[in-house]
């Protein structure tokens, strides 16, 4: 299985407000920048769509390990998915984006690993800087 290392975080201007995220696909020495958002929508949703775009990328089985400076998806993923499928997603936020994740991370081996946010990581720094830059192109109407 190739080894394949995601970078992602995701950005709200206003919770919800217009919104981006950013992620980097690298493997080996290759990597990717992919960018995305929604006019309306929150940094939660923001964050965990950059972990699906990311894996959606991937077009083979891989072992991947996603770095994000959201503890709401590196718990989400690492400790409270099992409990939250088996209680069919009641009272969980996003069902619909956590069941998207559940798809795209099928044919994955996944660890999520949490780093700390603006604290001078190259990747999630990176990140950030696309999904911000994302977010403002969708307040300003230029997204697209």
């Amino acid at each position: 299985m190739k080894q394949v290392t995601i970078f992602c975080d995701g950005s709200s201007l206003g919770n919800p407000g217009p919104g981006g995220y950013g992620v980097i696909l690298r493997y080996g020495n290759r990597e990717k920048e992919l960018t995305g958002g929604d006019p309306m929508t929150t940094n939660n949703r923001m964050e965990l769509m950059a972990v699906i775009e990311g894996l959606k990328a991937l077009k083979e089985p891989c072992d991947v390990t996603i770095y994000s400076d959201s503890s709401y998806v590196v718990n989400g993923i690492n400790e409270w998915l099992e409990g939250w499928v088996k209680r069919n997603f009641k009272k969980v936020k996003n069902p619909e984006l956590w069941q998207s994740y559940i798809e795209a991370a099928k044919p994955h081996k996944i660890k999520a690993v949490w780093v700390k946010g603006h604290n001078g990581h190259p990747e999630n720094e990176r990140c950030d800087e696309l999904a911000r830059t994302t977010a403002e192109k969708f307040k300003e109407g230029t997204y697209g």
